[in-house]
């Protein structure tokens, strides 16, 4: 992944983050030995704007997403996932609602229970 922590995104300025993912646009294009102008060609857009995202410069979010899919790492956005998250107040009512046994009703007249003699 990255050597970067949490610590030091926080105090990267905005240039600072784009150039770093235009680095990851332009290492994982070199590692999948394509050039400019065929990454560009697969993710529809032109070779100046891929040139201007591979050097931080500003582009549109729908582009930086182009790219990705054209260079299968759409993994990434992973972390935009929203966990679905339970209150433990929540959890415990969900568990006092779970059946430990099962009971049988045995039908009595007029569909009322026989009281027992317990």
């Amino acid at each position: 992944m990255t050597d970067i922590s949490y610590e030091k995104w926080y105090s990267m300025s905005d240039k600072a983050l784009a150039e770093h993912i235009g680095a990851f646009i332009k290492h994982h294009r070199l590692e999948q030995n394509k050039t400019q102008d065929i990454l560009a060609k697969a993710a529809g857009i032109s070779r100046s704007t891929l040139s201007l995202l591979e050097r931080g410069q500003v582009v549109t979010l729908a582009t930086l997403i182009q790219v990705l899919r054209a260079l299968d790492q759409l993994r990434i956005l992973d972390v935009f996932t929203i966990p679905k998250i339970i209150s433990p107040l929540a959890l415990a009512k969900e568990e006092q609602s779970v059946r430990y046994r099962a009971r049988y009703n045995v039908p009595s007249e007029k569909g009322k229970r026989k009281k027992s003699n317990w």
